[in-house]
């Protein structure tokens, strides 16, 4: 999991440049696509996907099981941060200490490996 810092809010075009530096952060092999929902923040997902080289889908409306493993990744997030959370309050370090315990935490989906376990195999 990597979280995104949009100190100023989320409108299309920061979320846009947040994706783009964060996607170019990613090994290459990593970078083969990304589902998300039809939220207006991903209006310019064609400009990420022509700086990222990286496809980009989207799901059906009302549809979260299309997306499983972000939906139970979403409810591990409201652990730390409740809906309605204003996300711009937080630091990038206090986001950043997040994605580490998240990625840390053992999930029945991997086997009971953590991502970081699991990402390093797949690195390896």
């Amino acid at each position: 999991m990597m979280l995104l810092h949009l100190p100023n809010g989320y409108d299309a075009t920061q979320v846009r440049d947040a994706m783009i530096d964060t996607i170019h952060t990613l090994p290459a092999e990593l970078r083969r696509s990304m589902t998300w929902d039809r939220g207006n923040e991903m209006a310019r997902h064609t400009d990420i996907t022509l700086a990222t080289d990286m496809a980009i889908y989207f799901c059906d409306p009302h549809s979260p099981w299309q997306r499983g493993s972000n939906e139970n990744t979403n409810g591990l997030l409201r652990q730390y941060f409740p809906k309605g959370t204003n996300l711009s309050q937080h630091s990038l370090e206090h986001l950043t200490e997040v994605a580490a315990e998240l990625n840390s935490r053992p999930r029945k989906t991997l086997n009971w490996l953590t991502p970081q376990e699991k990402l390093t195999l797949l690195l390896s």
